[in-house]
């Protein structure tokens, strides 16, 4: 991966620090100059690097949270741990580095959730669950790569949702949640193993094409 220019690297820089400042400023310049002065940046600077409209000042927002979990889950950290775990800790990592900025994510939800944000938001959705298994150590190529990270995507918006409306201490309602619905996705992942493995019931795409072309009559 190609190093960040300057302005890339100056947005990431100020993406953490302006979702917190999003919490009293709303997703606006004045976030992104609140943000600068915490950081002893150049205001002119951090609005140069920074997007100007609201869905995509979330967007960079949340490529700061991909980039401090990318940081944070190197292969030393993730070796040690089974793969349902990599991914329970990625979320939960997530959420708790998202906290000061909580209700600036409730407003973030709602602005992506509008028709116009709505290609933005799964564009960012599926990176983030990309990354997440990446880190995990997931290669696959087939279409088991596509629906890992749709499962995943839902897991994690389900459980943002969730934790967003949590009044439990340290989370623990949320927690549970997201244990559920991880227990979901295991018991998916072991049925697509058994049904990829049984040869009698696995459809043959040549048999399928030849349907295509001569329909039984």
């Amino acid at each position: 991966m190609a190093d960040p220019t300057p302005l890339q690297a100056l947005r990431l820089r100020l993406a953490l620090p302006v979702g917190e400042n999003a919490v009293f400023d709303g997703w606006s310049r004045a976030a992104v100059n609140s943000a600068a002065g915490q950081l002893g940046i150049d205001p002119a600077q951090a609005r140069l690097a920074f997007p100007k409209d609201a869905a995509h000042m979330i967007e960079a927002w949340i490529e700061g949270v991909d980039a401090a979990t990318a940081a944070h889950f190197t292969p030393e950290v993730v070796d040690a741990m089974k793969v349902r775990d990599r991914i329970r800790s990625m979320i939960w990592f997530r959420l708790e580095l998202m906290a000061p900025a909580r209700e600036a994510v409730r407003n973030a939800l709602a602005i992506l959730a509008m028709p116009q944000n709505v290609p933005l938001a799964l564009r960012t959705g599926w990176r983030s669950a990309d990354l997440m298994w990446r880190l995990a150590g997931d290669t696959a190529t087939d279409y088991n790569h596509y629906t890992k990270r749709l499962t995943l995507s839902a897991v994690y918006t389900s459980t943002l949702l969730a934790w967003l409306d949590d009044d439990s201490e340290a989370f623990a309602d949320t927690g549970a949640f997201l244990d559920r619905r991880l227990a979901d996705v295991m018991k998916f992942e072991k049925w697509k193993a058994e049904w990829r493995g049984n040869a009698i019931r696995r459809p043959s795409l040549a048999r399928f094409l030849g349907r295509l072309r001569y329909p039984v009559q």
